[in-house]
């Protein structure tokens, strides 16, 4: 991304509206052609620089093979990714393990989370990650344990979704464990992660943060947030290759974590052991340090989650005046970023809807169910994103309501 040049004193929200910029970021891409694309929540594109380093790297580790792996990446360069890591997010660097994504991530902390007995109970909500409440349900066949499952009011506000979790720890007083999503894959919804790890802490409750949504998208720093357990991914808002994540565990909650699957390749105080075994995609890790450059040349988090905060906002202000339209993800900056779902009230159908969006006007979104306030279709604009793309996305919500 060599013609991209950090923001300097320029504020984020100036950046995000200079269209002139963001072309000249949309340019470090190649796009296959075809429809406009709103669904970049399920993970992102690559830079053509970041893969042409990928790429180099898979053929450099094919070339040397486990010497280097063995000599150089497994005792020296990973211990590098990880300090890099841990600056991104502001923790220490024995704080990280290297994972294939959020959800080995999670599951990990959860299956190997030691304080629980007979008779606790865990909590999980319907925004939550599938792959997240799975494995929760999985600790009340293997230990025994109840699982509450809250949903949260629609439309939502920061007070309501603090009082849901206020109300669930009074009712609940044997709740032990809890996942909290900082960013919700159903609607977008944004939690006030820190006020709800703080009234969890009062109740003895542990938190299990699913960030995969939150790194690249969101300005945060992990250790004012409160949480000591967390699973994250790079391959969604940080442009990185497919099949990389890490976990994190504050250094003096280490204990409550067991090595995954009695794992003894490690001593118990080192967090490496609550990584899956097996061999990972080293290529794809070696390429990091060239994700974590641009990243930063870019402007971070702060800029990246202004511009598609931006974007989402020029469409949802057109759609609240349409009748027919409902978006489900409210307008307090708290507690929206990028992504934002909607319904339309006319139509039953949302997964047609969203086809009818793709067939007729050659937009491209995801339909999402599962949670309590019904099914909505999805809109994740990108970095590739422009404002004429989403006056496109606007003209066809207009025609369709």
């Amino acid at each position: 991304m060599n013609s991209v040049q950090p923001a300097g004193m320029e504020s984020a929200l100036e950046r995000a509206r200079d269209e002139s910029f963001w072309r000249d970021v949309a340019r470090q891409y190649d796009v296959e052609p075809g429809p406009i694309n709103f669904e970049h929540g399920y993970f992102g594109r690559m830079t053509r620089e970041v893969l042409k380093t990928y790429e180099e790297h898979l053929a450099y580790v094919n070339r040397s093979n486990s010497v280097y792996v063995r000599q150089r990446f497994d005792t020296q360069d990973s211990e590098l990714i990880r300090a890099d890591l841990a600056t991104l997010i502001g923790v220490p660097t024995e704080e990280i393990a290297l994972t294939r994504c959020a959800s080995e991530s999670l599951q990990s902390l959860i299956r190997n989370y030691n304080g629980l007995k007979p008779g606790d109970q865990v909590l999980i909500s319907d925004l939550d990650y599938n792959s997240v409440q799975t494995a929760m349900r999985w600790l009340e066949k293997t230990r025994g344990v109840e699982v509450i499952e809250i949903t949260h009011a629609h439309p939502a506000s920061y007070e309501s979704l603090l009082r849901t979790y206020r109300d669930a720890f009074a009712a609940y007083p044997r709740i032990k464990l809890m996942a909290l999503t900082h960013v919700t894959h159903r609607t977008g919804l944004v939690m006030p992660v820190e006020a709800i790890a703080h009234a969890a802490t009062e109740h003895g409750i542990d938190v299990m943060l699913d960030g995969a949504h939150a790194l690249g998208q969101l300005d945060f720093n992990l250790a004012e947030l409160g949480v000591a357990f967390a699973g994250f991914n790079l391959q969604k808002w940080m442009g990185a290759p497919l099949s990389l994540g890490f976990i994190h565990v504050r250094k003096e909650r280490l204990s409550a974590i067991d090595p995954d699957m009695g794992d003894r390749r490690y001593p118990v105080d080192d967090i490496l052991g609550l990584a899956p075994y097996g061999t990972p995609n080293i290529p794809a890790l070696m390429t990091l340090t060239k994700v974590l450059e641009e990243h930063r040349a870019l402007g971070g988090s702060a800029v990246k989650g202004a511009r598609l905060a931006y974007l989402r906002d020029l469409w949802v202000r057109e759609a609240r005046t349409m009748q027919g339209i409902e978006v489900l993800t409210p307008d307090d900056p708290r507690l929206y970023c990028g992504i934002t779902s909607f319904r339309f009230t006319h139509h039953h159908d949302q997964p047609l809807m969203t086809q009818r969006l793709l067939d007729e006007h050659g937009i491209f979104a995801v339909a999402r169910q599962g949670s309590a306030c019904g099914p909505c279709i999805r809109i994740t604009p990108g970095f590739i994103t422009s404002a004429d793309d989403v006056a496109h996305l606007t003209k066809a919500l207009r025609a369709l309501a």
